[in-house]
């Protein structure tokens, strides 16, 4: 038997699915980490547009 012998649409009674699904475990994160990266987030957005705002600042003159 060769490669092109070969068809995967053929189902046969002794087959196992190779695939199984199963549900993913909802994701969990403490309030302290959740909390940091918000206040991460917002730092990070605050030094953006103060340094755009540099920028903006530096190149007028």
């Amino acid at each position: 038997m060769q490669a092109e012998d070969v068809y995967y649409d053929e189902e046969t009674a002794d087959e196992a699915d190779i695939v199984e699904w199963y549900a993913k475990r909802p994701v969990t994160v403490s309030t302290a980490v959740a909390t940091g990266s918000i206040v991460g987030a917002f730092a990070l957005g605050v030094l953006t547009a103060v340094g755009a705002l540099a920028l903006l600042g530096y190149m007028d003159d």
